[in-house]
């Protein structure tokens, strides 16, 4: 079991339920394993709404900044982690730029573990929002070092095409629901993904921070050999999306930490400095592609 000192509040039963039957079953036995695109491992999505049509991320010399149109807004929050975790899994899967989003409305949330509720706030009227958001944008990533400098920048989406009636969630469209990926965007995320268990993904929903946490997590403990302490500091820098004191962030970090090693148990520890890693198993081995 993982060191938790200081590391929070006790967790919910649905969430000790999921995690049990996570514990239970291997992700290759309950195919569920999937895949998050790795630069959004390594920097991420706003977790609030944020004003302006620009975000800006870094990770020691990689900065990520994400552009969307002022008319349409910034992705933030749980949503487009999910639609990105699903949508990176399916390059995996078919090798395909265009990707099938599913017959239903209905179908493809439950796919991303969320049940259709309609109105003004439901989740159906969240999702269609957050996929507006996502494929209307372009990523640009920066890699600045004494070595050199390099940077890509590409949209999500060259197309996409959403044919679900809102109000009727089991309908079938018209037409099937498609996004083709920006040719350089599907490039990076067919490249080198990080592997994902996607039921911790349904089972951390609530949190964007649980959420980073969790890719975060499995990414940096797929390659750790020796002990190694984070600073408060850096894993501000990449994962504290609003938090201007890094007290603040680290109460946000840790609660969210808290929830993760419900499903994700590795050997951590709070320490004044930073975070404590040892080395652990990653959540999922490198194992080929998922199931489908």
């Amino acid at each position: 079991m993982p060191d938790q000192r200081g590391l929070g509040r006790q967790p919910k039963l649905s969430l000790i339920r999921q995690a049990l039957e996570i514990e239970a079953t291997s992700a290759r036995q309950a195919c569920a394993i999937g895949y998050m695109a790795r630069a959004l491992v390594q920097t991420t999505l706003p977790h609030r709404k944020r004003e302006g049509s620009e975000f800006v991320r870094r990770n020691g010399s990689l900065t990520l900044s994400v552009l969307a149109p002022a008319h349409v807004g910034l992705p933030y929050g749980s949503v487009p982690r999910l639609i990105m975790a699903w949508i990176t899994t399916e390059v995996v899967r078919t090798g395909d730029r265009e990707i099938v989003l599913g017959d239903t409305l209905s179908d493809f949330m439950r796919q991303l573990g969320m049940v259709p509720t309609g109105g003004r706030w439901g989740t159906v009227t969240r999702l269609r929002d957050q996929m507006s958001r996502l494929f209307a944008s372009s990523i640009t990533y920066t890699d600045s070092s004494e070595r050199g400098f390099s940077v890509f920048s590409h949209p999500v989406a060259d197309a996409a095409r959403l044919w679900w009636d809102p109000r009727s969630p089991e309908q079938v469209g018209r037409s099937r629901s498609t996004i083709v990926l920006g040719e350089q965007f599907y490039r990076d995320l067919a490249t080198r993904p990080i592997p994902v268990d996607m039921r911790a993904l349904r089972a951390l929903k609530g949190s964007p921070m649980a959420l980073d946490v969790y890719c975060w997590l499995t990414y940096r403990l797929g390659y750790l050999r020796n002990p190694m302490v984070i600073p408060w500091g850096a894993l501000q820098a990449q994962l504290g999306t609003g938090y201007g004191r890094t007290r603040d962030f680290k109460a946000a970090f840790l609660r969210a930490l808290q929830s993760v090693l419900n499903v994700y148990w590795v050997s951590v520890q709070e320490m004044d400095s930073g975070l404590l890693l040892k080395p652990s198993r990653t959540h999922i081995p490198r194992c080929g592609k998922p199931c489908g």
